[in-house]
């Protein structure tokens, strides 16, 4: 029998990759989609009066198989794509929606959503819903009338075309950024045109040769190679040949050209939103943020500008001082210098080059000093599990166990590129937190998704101080998972506004520069020495280097998301001059270039930060907030971890985000403790 029709039979019902092909997902979607349909009508066909165990409780326990498949579909998509599950992602992709669309516009189940809210609010107290229930029933009821049941048919009809071909877009999008970054290999035979990259560098882009067959040193444009040939190589025109290879991905014509696909995108979800009644996509997306409004968003990020932009534009012209001093006064800084004479700067100002702190970043070590410092702070422990399947032999499990020592997750964790894995780091979920309909309280099955530096032939995996901070990030949304403690899986996890999603992510980054907790793991991996307190102190002293051009970068990004997003009319100027006209007034320094940011921006195009990017900078003021109460109380105090495992991390999103801070931080969020860490105050 096809294992995704029926529950698993793996340890901890875990996922069995390996024992399925493409055959039995596409049997699990179609079988998955019309068991939801009869579910659906076996609640509509119900002859009793609506209530909300027989509506609402029973929408939430419909589409058991199809929703198992479709986070196993995007998992692997990720991950672990091939050309035949693409292939096959195209073929559903119209019966996947038209599936969906059938439940958006389903006026009979609508109906009984609609009687249900309408006695609720017209109860008396005591015959009121329970606060969780009742916050489902606001989501489920606004989700609908956002997605237009009440509109007429024509519109209804036009809405399905819109949601057939945007996620057609979406995927042809994603998978020509994958393609495009994967052709490119920079193979370099003669090794002086590598002069400045270290002797870990060096072997690390030796092994990038090895693994295809190739002598000498290879380069990509996966990070964990892209960086640091930018910011460490003195061979200009090699610099200049890469930075323009990452910087036209898609936006150079031809077949993975993703510039047509921006435009589809954009206008899709201009189209819906104005059918739907609002004037741009942005003001029907923000109906669910903290921000509430493009005004506030646009208020918001003109008052970075106003307080970062002058002190990004002195570190600039320091920059260019050095620059001149170092090549003279007629050498023009180019877009492809900018990376490296930076570099040289931060270590010509604080005596200190990062890359001396991988010999102590052990990926190893890096894992058990994460994993540490949430048994410090919560209580909670790990255990890898090597018998639990997975989709790729370098993803590790782990078992995750609450301070009582019951069963609280499963942890996968995914650290290093691979050709078939898309770039970047994120977190998802093979299971989702929530309570069945027995009242047995379903575990969640985490993901966390990493594309770190290598282990070579001569070295295990060293990490650079970024990477580090970045594993703290995605293990921050993990614990946000791992911790959910709700009825409901629609409001559990991160399953809250877009814009509070990254508060427990970003404040775990801010444990990457603290010196008691460096000390927990941070041992050389040849001689076992601790980091030692002069490393520590230039860390801390050279922290807010560039952190004002930080966010000028962050907040052109979120200027270019909203420019997109707050048209009224559709897009039709080429996207290259829409970029550039976009983010102006927070880039320090233009460009003539012909290169794009857009066509390969997954957030907004992708992703689910449409209208939403400015979340990144908005949660910044919340977890610099939320962590100078761990730095005024200690930084492993269990009290304070105790708070805001209780207040946010085990809440989802069954409260108002606002209500959920307050009730952690005991005041409303100020913007003072991030311009003090970034060095503005």
């Amino acid at each position: 029998m096809n294992p995704l029709l029926k529950p698993f039979d793996t340890p901890l019902e875990s996922v069995p990759f390996g024992q399925f092909d493409l055959a039995d997902i596409r049997e699990a979607i179609v079988e998955g989609i019309r068991q939801e349909d009869k579910e659906i009508n076996r609640i509509t066909a119900n002859k009793e009066d609506p209530t909300f165990s027989n509506t609402l409780l029973a929408m939430q326990q419909t589409g058991e198989i199809l929703d198992r498949a479709l986070s196993i579909v995007g998992c692997l998509l990720g991950n672990a794509s091939t050309p035949q599950l693409e292939s096959l992602v195209q073929e559903m992709t119209p019966m996947i929606s038209e599936h969906e669309a059938n439940i958006d516009f389903n006026k009979d189940l609508f109906d009984r959503i609609k009687t249900i809210y309408t006695q609720s609010a017209a109860a008396p107290a005591e015959q009121r819903l329970q606060k969780e229930e009742q916050v489902l029933l606001d989501k489920v009821y606004e989700a609908f009338k956002r997605r237009g049941v009440d509109l007429p048919a024509n519109k209804q009809q036009q809405l399905r075309q819109i949601s057939v071909e945007g996620s057609k877009s979406a995927l042809q999008f994603s998978q020509n950024l994958l393609q495009e970054t994967n052709r490119f290999f920079l193979l370099i035979t003669d090794k002086r045109e590598l002069k400045g990259l270290t002797a870990e560098q060096l072997d690390r882009a030796a092994h990038t040769a090895r693994e295809r067959g190739k002598k000498g040193w290879a380069f990509t444009l996966q990070a964990p190679s892209y960086t640091p040939l930018m910011s460490h190589c003195a061979n200009r025109s090699l610099r200049r040949k890469v930075w323009m290879a990452y910087n036209h991905l898609c936006c150079h014509g031809g077949r993975y050209d993703n510039r047509a696909l921006v435009k589809r995108l954009v206008n899709y979800r201009l189209e819906r939103a104005q059918l739907l009644g609002y004037d741009c996509y942005a003001d029907l997306a923000l109906q669910e943020r903290m921000a509430g409004s493009k005004e506030r968003v646009a208020d918001f990020l003109d008052q970075l500008i106003d307080r970062y932009k002058p002190q990004a534009l002195k570190d600039r012209k320091e920059l260019i001082d050095f620059v001149h001093t170092v090549e003279g006064k007629d050498f023009e800084m180019r877009p492809w210098d900018t990376t490296y004479y930076s570099h040289r700067l931060y270590v010509k100002k604080y005596d200190f080059d990062p890359e001396v702190l991988r010999p102590y970043f052990q990926l190893s070590n890096v894992i058990q000093g994460v994993f540490g410092l949430a048994t410090r702070l919560y209580g909670i422990t790990f255990k890898e599990n090597p018998t639990i399947p997975v989709y790729d032999k370098d993803v590790k499990v782990y078992e995750v166990y609450d301070k009582d020592s019951s069963y609280l997750a499963l942890l996968y964790a995914d650290f290093f590129p691979r050709d078939n894995k898309k770039s970047g780091a994120w977190t998802s979920s093979l299971r989702e937190q929530h309570f069945d309909e027995k009242g047995q309280d379903v575990r969640p099955h985490a993901t966390i998704t990493m594309n770190f530096t290598k282990p070579t032939s001569s070295k295990p995996a060293l990490l650079s101080l970024s990477e580090v901070s970045t594993l703290l990030h995605e293990f921050g949304h993990a614990l946000h998972e791992i911790f959910s403690k709700v009825r409901f899986e629609a409001l559990s996890g991160t399953n809250v506004y877009w814009d509070f999603v990254e508060l427990p992510s970003q404040m775990m980054e801010n444990f990457a520069t603290e010196r008691d907790f460096l000390r927990t793991f941070a041992f050389h991996y040849k001689t076992g020495e601790v980091i030692p307190d002069e490393l520590i102190d230039k860390i801390k002293a050279s922290h807010t280097f560039g952190a004002a051009g930080s966010c000028m970068r962050q907040v052109s990004l979120g200027l270019l998301d909203m420019a997109y997003y707050t048209l009224t009319k559709p897009l039709e100027k080429d996207v290259i001059a829409f970029e550039k006209q976009a983010w102006s007034k927070a880039v320090l320094k233009s460009n003539r270039l012909k290169v794009c940011m857009t066509t390969q921006f997954q957030h907004i195009m992708t992703g689910g930060y449409a209208a939403g990017y400015y979340s990144y900078k908005w949660a910044e003021v919340l977890d610099a907030d939320a962590f100078s109460l761990f730095k005024q109380e200690g930084i492993f105090c269990r009290e304070v971890a105790g708070r805001f495992r209780h207040c946010i991390l085990e809440k989802g999103g069954t409260e108002d985000p606002n209500k959920l801070y307050r009730d952690f931080r005991g005041q409303e969020p100020t913007p003072e403790a991030m311009l003090r860490r970034d060095g503005i105050l």
